[in-house]
């Protein structure tokens, strides 16, 4: 289902983006909430295994750290990835935050044991075009960052850079998971502000990209606004 839903509304569109920067790729940022000790995960996690081998999908794994107490303390969680999960929760009046949970596009929340509606709202925002125009390339160990808006934006946006390990096995011994061994994926090690970017002339910015892993860059709208431009480099 996953793969036929994001094949059919992918098409042209991801093609020719690949086409017109062939090292980089496009895709819809899909952001995964997760924690090793959240006892609903699990099938979460194998789900988003999949969902991360997807053409057109940029999948992030981001673990949060508000299950840790329960007894197992997870390997990769971090409090900026709970406070970005939080800042989605603001945007829309809410004061709620669960695993596992992931955000596409920046603009839909779904349930992560939910792939149907996970695969309904990728071809959702595959189907949509942005004024956004992203490309990145590679430098040493840096990236080079262009971006154009045509109309310009009205409320502005953030360019963000992200890092991420592209799987590890972790053998959880306490907690709600205790006893089982996990292949998580994509997971996130790192997401930083590089720049605030108005979208009212051309930008061009040159960034550290330091290490072997993958390079992910957003122009995200102000506030956590939706995902304008993605791309990706491996």
């Amino acid at each position: 289902m996953m793969r036929q839903i994001v094949s059919a509304a992918c098409g042209l569109w991801f093609c020719l983006g690949a086409a017109a920067l062939a090292q980089a790729e496009d895709g819809v940022v899909v952001e995964f909430y997760t924690s090793q000790g959240c006892s609903s995960c699990p099938p979460a996690d194998d789900f988003f295994a999949e969902l991360a081998q997807q053409p057109g999908v940029i999948a992030l794994a981001l673990h949060v750290d508000y299950w840790d107490y329960i007894g197992w303390e997870d390997t990769f969680g971090a409090a900026q990835f709970t406070e970005r999960q939080k800042n989605y929760a603001r945007a829309e009046g809410s004061t709620m935050i669960y695993t596992p949970q992931m955000i596409v596009g920046g603009a839909l929340r779904v349930e992560g044991n939910k792939p149907d509606s996970v695969a309904e709202a990728v071809a959702s925002v595959l189907a949509q075009r942005s004024s956004v125009r992203l490309s990145i390339e590679r430098r040493g160990d840096a990236i080079s960052i262009r971006a154009e808006a045509v109309p310009p934006l009205v409320t502005g946006s953030t360019v963000q850079v992200v890092r991420y390990l592209d799987q590890a096995k972790v053998e959880i011994e306490r907690g709600e998971n205790a006893g089982k061994s996990v292949t998580y994926h994509n997971i996130v090690t790192s997401w930083s502000k590089v720049a605030e970017w108005p979208g009212t002339e051309a930008l061009v910015l040159e960034t550290p990209a330091l290490g072997p892993e993958p390079v992910v860059v957003i122009v995200q709208g102000a506030n956590s606004g939706p995902v304008l431009a993605a791309q990706r480099l491996k």
